[in-house]
């Protein structure tokens, strides 16, 4: 086979993989993840895993996080959900096992340079991810170049101070559980179904996420921003109340010129992953 570059999208519930070939993703395999397992257990899982594409010939391995990493060494510094994941040498593992170029980052990061060379962010020099799952994660890019910041935190808006929590917890599907008892997919079929109160829950959802794109705005203004994550599907029940948040916004000429946009791509997390191989640049065009 022809050269290519793996990616892996390392989650707590899910190892998934796949690998660029002459521009084009393909081969998108997923084992579970032990999280639950040693440290040591769960390395070798991985590495028996990046094993199993051995019929190509890579050039580089990428791995995106949900978590914290100090790019430069590759060195995840803990993830929540997988407890043993704590200060591992990721990087040096990999590099040393498979003898190939290996670069770590946490998965919003890869989901903003995912988009920027892989999907609608393309157009861009400058432009923010924000994913809206479970949880809510951010990536920025500027000038073409993600930036990442002190152990991959920056973009990490999620955290930061709003009403009587954060705004991950209203701006994500924590929103949907707290305050309505259901999963954000559920809600969005009652909601197209006419359902008053699963309307107005995607309303309030949207009113919040106009509040945090406000913030992202004062702070960056960037040319996009591109909404990624399973709720993003439900674009269309929280559109408006969004905008309308947005509508306070103290600078309009940014605002005009500011593209909000869905995210197309159905694995990006593995794209972005791949997105941040530093090889022959060749390899990483969109054919």
């Amino acid at each position: 086979m022809g050269k290519a570059i793996l990616g892996l999208d390392i989650g707590g519930t899910g190892i998934k993989g796949g690998v660029l070939v002459d521009g084009h993703l393909e081969d998108i395999r997923s084992i579970p993840t032990p999280a639950m397992e040693s440290k040591e257990y769960i390395l070798e899982t991985i590495a028996a895993f990046i094993q199993s594409y051995e019929s190509y010939d890579l050039m580089g391995i990428g791995v995106g996080i949900p978590g914290l990493v100090e790019t430069e060494s590759g060195i995840v510094v803990g993830l929540s959900n997988i407890p043993s994941f704590q200060h591992v040498e990721l990087k040096k593992f990999l590099t040393e096992r498979f003898s190939l170029p290996v670069f770590v980052n946490n998965d919003a990061n890869c989901f903003a340079i995912g988009v920027h060379k892989f999907g609608v962010g393309r157009p861009f020099k400058n432009l923010v991810g924000i994913t809206l799952g479970t949880g809510t994660g951010g990536g920025i890019v500027i000038n073409g170049h993600l930036y990442s910041g002190v152990n991959s935190a920056a973009g990490e808006w999620c955290s930061a101070p709003y009403l009587d929590n954060n705004y991950e917890y209203y701006c994500s599907g924590k929103f949907f559980l707290n305050f309505y008892s259901s999963k954000p997919k559920a809600l969005a079929k009652r909601a197209i179904s006419g359902d008053p109160v699963a309307i107005k829950a995607f309303e309030e959802f949207g009113a919040h996420l106009g509040e945090l794109l406000k913030m992202i705005l004062y702070s960056l203004a960037p040319e996009a921003i591109v909404l990624g994550g399973s709720i993003r599907k439900s674009y269309p029940l929280f559109k408006k109340s969004m905008y309308r948040s947005l509508e306070s916004f103290a600078y309009p000429t940014v605002l005009e010129n500011l593209k909000i946009l869905i995210s197309e791509l159905d694995e990006t997390a593995i794209h972005g992953a791949v997105a941040l191989v530093d090889v022959e640049e060749d390899l990483v065009k969109v054919s």
